[in-house]
């Protein structure tokens, strides 16, 4: 916001913001994994444990690279794409998963919620350096982020009282 009504350079803060935000984002979703593996009747797979961990390291690795070019703000497109293809792999494992579970209540939608959340965020890596505007699908995509974690609490929430 600062960046479009004060007078300033922000580049720096904002790349760092956005380097920050996708190391964050791919966290999030190893959590999320281990949140799945809390659900009954789930037996953790290795194989799938070492691809959730495999492709987060990638993504983040693939992050770090400085032909990001974060701290200037500009970074390739080219590195969005590379940068987000272990990141969307991650992404359907964890919607197939979810999927898999949503008879669960409370649980239901996440793969939906998932979908949407990867959904909104794709427009914005394929399309938000062509057209600015596009970068405004990140507040659904935080909505969809929100609404995940209302499930889970929700379903902490119904599980204390069953065990109170």
């Amino acid at each position: 916001m600062l960046n479009y009504f004060v007078d300033g350079d922000f580049n720096t803060a904002i790349g760092v913001g956005k380097l920050v935000t996708s190391i964050t984002m791919t966290v999030f979703y190893v959590l999320i994994y281990h949140v799945y593996l809390h659900f009954d009747g789930v037996e953790e797979k290795r194989v799938i444990t070492a691809a959730v961990y495999l492709l987060s390291s990638v993504r983040i690795i693939l992050c770090c690279f400085p032909q990001n070019r974060w701290i200037e703000n500009d970074s390739p497109y080219l590195w969005g794409i590379l940068r987000n293809i272990p990141f969307l792999i991650l992404g359907i494992l964890i919607i197939v998963l979810y999927f898999t579970k949503r008879e669960i209540p409370h649980m239901r939608l996440i793969w939906l919620y998932i979908t949407l959340s990867f959904a909104f965020y794709l427009v914005v890596v394929l399309g938000a350096s062509y057209l600015e505007i596009l970068g405004m699908f990140m507040l659904p995509k935080t909505i969809c982020y929100v609404l995940i974690l209302l499930a889970f609490y929700r379903s902490v929430q119904d599980e204390n009282k069953i065990t109170a």
